[in-house]
């Protein structure tokens, strides 16, 4: 048989013959309908692109320049969305149209995080169970109508959901009273830029966030997962990265100096105790600049303090929400500007096992260096045992205008002693500027609290805190003083080996 009868033999077994009309593997949303002026709706336009490049079996679809006003787009497997240069999607203010974003999914282990974590349909861009999806260009997205809050956990409130320093107050919204009817306050309001729950094989790549809502990006439950050059300036926390396998963030720059920046976590929002583990984080900054000045380059610095009344945060962070656990975490050539410094927390009964931290250059520290914490908090089911951290290793940080009240702090518990850890090749420049009696008042266990390095107060040593901790190893480390200090650079309490 000849080629060309060969071809039309086969093109006739698949239903070819004729012109053979192939689907395109770029949608333009304009031509589903979208406008691109900032002022109608192009909701269902770009909902129409989504489901249509879904249906060809996959392709790209393309926001060019404009300003694309939408509610809540779903994501598709197999589908890229692709924002040009010049492109803005913006989160529509509820009410517009008549319409608002969807509803928040009914989960029932709520009562164990925030309610930010335990829903994930309430936000601009949402993807559910999908697959080999991406979101890329360099194009913005700009989360002017989400909300940053939430209206706390389902559960009775504890005093370990919040910081110590706020007391009773409540700024965001988290705590919620007794026989209030659950998340109605939420309905048609969307607080997350982008939000993904048991997924595979994601891209997020090049574009920019401005102000995010409570999450930038939530990722829940997403395994080989991938963040490359994005920037993200933003209200609350930047990357949430919630019991998820297989992470890559690399190229980033996060600016939140309401939260934090980039944050590990391990919730209970799945409805079992999912590690993260196996997750990179390279090359990335992160800081706590005035909302909105670190995309125009502005750096504003009118900004003291985060709602907790502390200082701004933009920090990365493992916890607070730890039940799953963290294990085979590297962490290296990281940047912390004006912001708090890297934490590491069991506090809800989380195992924390390998992980590795290299050269970080820090400046303008709002707390300790250095966080790393075991508590007792257990927002988890009845009967969850206390966690573990063990085998840390922080090697090549440059810590300059240390906080003078907070020396980096490595706190287990009385029975559960924090393992493994080693500090090498570390130097840190402190204020200064402590007092004798900081050295000297005995400072509480607080098992229970929520974990920030305030929780001690003042810490009794200028440079290093250690207590309750077995095996520690300290390798050319230097604690400097820019002015007089009465505190001793390093206090240890029970801590062997």
């Amino acid at each position: 048989m000849s080629a060309r009868r060969q071809f039309l033999a086969t093109t006739a077994l698949l239903g070819l013959t004729g012109t053979i009309h192939a689907q395109p593997l770029q949608h333009n949303v304009r031509d589903y309908g979208a406008k691109g002026d900032g002022k109608a709706l192009d909701t269902e336009a770009i909902q129409r692109a989504i489901d249509a490049a879904a249906q060809a079996g996959g392709g790209t679809v393309l926001l060019p320049a404009g300003q694309y006003l939408s509610f809540t787009l779903h994501l598709k497997s197999h589908v890229t969305l692709h924002l040009d240069n010049g492109s803005l999607l913006i989160a529509a203010e509820p009410g517009t149209e008549g319409k608002a974003y969807d509803l928040a999914e009914p989960n029932p282990w709520d009562m164990y995080q925030d309610f930010g974590h335990s829903h994930w349909h309430n936000s601009l861009i949402v993807g559910d169970g999908i697959t080999h999806v991406a979101i890329t260009g360099q194009g913005r997205i700009w989360g002017r109508g989400l909300t940053r809050q939430g209206p706390g956990p389902r559960r009775q409130s504890k005093p370990g959901d919040m910081p110590s320093s706020l007391g009773n107050a409540d700024p965001m919204g988290e705590r919620q009273k007794p026989g209030q009817e659950y998340a109605a306050d939420m309905k048609g309001k969307g607080n997350k830029a982008i939000a993904l729950k048991n997924c595979r094989h994601v891209l997020l790549r090049d574009f920019s966030i401005l102000k995010g809502g409570h999450f930038a990006v939530l990722a829940t439950g997403v395994d080989h997962l991938t963040i490359d050059n994005l920037q993200v300036d933003t209200e609350r926390d930047g990357f949430d990265i919630d019991a998820c396998h297989y992470v890559r963030i690399a190229n980033c720059g996060v600016n939140s100096p309401n939260d934090d920046a980039i944050c590990l976590k391990s919730s209970y929002a799945l409805g079992s105790a999912r590690m993260t583990e196996n997750v990179v984080i390279t090359n990335c900054q992160v800081s706590g600049y005035d909302l909105g000045t670190y995309l125009d380059g502005s750096f504003g610095r009118t900004t003291q303090r985060a709602p907790d009344l502390e200082g701004v945060c933009g920090r990365i962070k493992l916890g607070t929400e730890s039940n799953g656990g963290f294990r085979n975490i590297a962490i290296s050539n990281c940047v912390f500007e004006r912001c708090r410094g890297l934490a590491i927390e069991s506090v809800d009964g989380a195992l924390i096992e390998d992980v590795v931290v290299s050269n970080l250059a820090m400046r303008e520290l709002t707390n300790s260096p250095i966080f790393i914490r075991l508590g007792r908090r257990m927002r988890a089911p009845e009967g969850t045992p206390v966690g573990k951290i063990r085998r840390i290793s922080i090697h090549q940080v440059s810590v300059a205008s240390a906080a003078h009240e907070y020396a980096s702090i490595i706190a287990g518990l009385p029975g559960h002693p924090i393992e493994d850890v080693v500090l090498s090749n570390i130097t840190t420049v402190h204020a200064g500027g402590g007092k004798r009696e900081d050295a000297e008042r005995p400072i509480p266990e607080n098992e229970t609290m929520y974990p920030e390095p305030s929780m001690f107060g003042v810490t009794p040593a200028y440079g290093l805190y250690a207590r309750h901790v077995k095996g520690l190893r300290l390798q050319q480390v230097q604690f400097k003083l820019h002015s007089p200090e009465a505190r001793p650079a390093i206090i240890t309490d029970d801590v062997t080996d």
